[in-house]
Order: C-alpha cells, then sequence, then structure tokens
C-alpha cells in the first residue's frame, strides 16, 4: 500500500528569497525612519547614539583595484573597546551611509558604472576630518563613495526582466523565479568572494565587507541592460554581455 504524503517540503530557493525580502524591508524601513522624506538632508544623530560618520569608512575610489586601496591598511589602536568599535566598523561600516543618495547621484552614478570612459573627474573619494580621524563623505556628496541603493535595485530590476524573459519564452513558473532569485544571489555572493580575494592578494584585504558589496552589486546594472536587450532583440543579448563585461572591467579597475 502507498504512503502518500500530506503537504509539500519546504523549497530552498522561496526560503531565500523570503529572508531575503525581510532584510531588504527592515534595512529600507530604517533608513527612511532615520534619514526621512528628504534624502538630501543630514540628520544629526541622537545623544545616546554615536556619530555613524565618527568611524572611519574605508572605502575604495573606484578604480577599485586601480588604487590598491591603500587606506585600508589603517589600523585603529587604543583601549579594548576601541579596538572591537574599530573592528566593527572596519568589516561592516554603517548600513544607513550606503543608503544615503539622491536622483543626482543615481544619475551619475548609472553613467560613471556603465559607461566609466566618460568620467572626467577624479577617481578619488572626498575625505573629512571628524573627531580626529578621517572619515569619508556619503554617497550623496561623493560620486565615488560606494552605495547599496543602485545594487540593490538593479539586482531587482535584474530578477523582474528576466521573469519577465521566462514568460514571453513560456517557462515562467514561481518556482523558476524563485531560482533565478537564489542563482542571482549565489552570483552576488561569488563576486564579494572574488573580490575580497583579489584585495587579499593586493595585500588590501581589510576592505569593509559592504564596500566589497556594493561593488560587486554594480554587476547587475549592466546585466539589467543585456536582459532587455534580448527582451527586445534576442541576439542583442551575445553584444551587450561583452560590452557589459568590459565596461564593468574599466569600473573596477
Amino acid at each position: 500500500m502507498k504512503t502518500i504524503k500530506c503537504g509539500t517540503e519546504p523549497r530552498l530557493p522561496g526560503q531565500i528569497s523570503r529572508v531575503f525580502s525581510l532584510i531588504l524591508a527592515r534595512i529600507f524601513g530604517e533608513m527612511y525612519d532615520n534619514l526621512g522624506a528628504q534624502p538630501g538632508v543630514r540628520i544629526p544623530s541622537s545623544n545616546t547614539q554615536p556619530n555613524p560618520f565618527g568611524n572611519t569608512f574605508y572605502g575604495a575610489s573606484s578604480g577599485f583595484i586601480r588604487g590598491g586601496l591603500g587606506a585600508y591598511g589603517e589600523r585603529i589602536l587604543g583601549s579594548s573597546s576601541e579596538y572591537v568599535q574599530s573592528n566593527i566598523s572596519r568589516y561592516f561600516s554603517d548600513p544607513q551611509y550606503y543608503f544615503q543618495v539622491n536622483d543626482h547621484y543615481v544619475r551619475n552614478k548609472l553613467k560613471v558604472v556603465l559607461f566609466p570612459f566618460l568620467h572626467r573627474g577624479h577617481w578619488t573619494r572626498i575625505t573629512e576630518p571628524v573627531s580626529g580621524r578621517i572619515s569619508y563623505k556619503p554617497p550623496i556628496y561623493d560620486i565615488n563613495a560606494p552605495d547599496l541603493y543602485i545594487p540593490f535595485m538593479a539586482f531587482g530590476t535584474y530578477v523582474v526582466l528576466a521573469g519577465l524573459l521566462l514568460g514571453l519564452q513560456g517557462k515562467f513558473s514561481p518556482e523558476a523565479l524563485n531560482w533565478l532569485f537564489a542563482k542571482g544571489l549565489v552570483g552576488w555572493c561569488l563576486q564579494v568572494i572574488l573580490l575580497k580575494a583579489t584585495l587579499f592578494t593586493l595585500g588590501s584585504g581589510e576592505a569593509p565587507l559592504l564596500d566589497i558589496v556594493a561593488y560587486a552589486g554594480y554587476t547587475f546594472t549592466g546585466l539589467s541592460l543585456a536582459v532587455l536587450g534580448k527582451i527586445v532583440w534576442k541576439y542583442s543579448y551575445y553584444f551587450l554581455m561583452p560590452v557589459d563585461m568590459l565596461m564593468y572591467g574599466d569600473f573596477l579597475g
């Protein structure tokens, strides 16, 4: 006699997508709670919270690899509590820092990422002294600062466009969309590991994790354009992808 199983087993891609969605909701919720409706206004911190710009925001200028990320070699010395604080900021920085953007920054940053050869300004990030330390200005004030707004939006756009392409091909299903999401997320993580390994070989492996996540996530801007091109004309994908890889390599290099 055959045994009939009730219910269905949980699917890993679906769980990953739900967890990732909750993380995004938490990040954007905190961002709007703290920054308010106007992203261009600097909101002062409360008395009980340390200034998020008081710690050193280690980060790379674009050319991410070209500069060797020498700024990441600095170590902060002091008491044990300061040492712990410096290590937290060294590897993770402040997530809200990466979402301080406005429309002007997003437009110009997309131009720099997609067409780096047109960038006529410098590639060095803008610094400012804060409490005796050198801090980097947030993206809203510096086009060369990494952000996480564009990578997250580009990743979401890629998933939507890839799902639309599957629908046009008659292959769309919720499971297929979940797998697209999971494979894109895994690819993002692999790029982070690759960039981290590259920095380590250059002797500059102390870059904050969120900086690396941001630079790896910029890949989805060009990838989204390539998928959009394939929707319009399927053969354009084979032209746009190599161009995207060249432009991304130029942006990092």
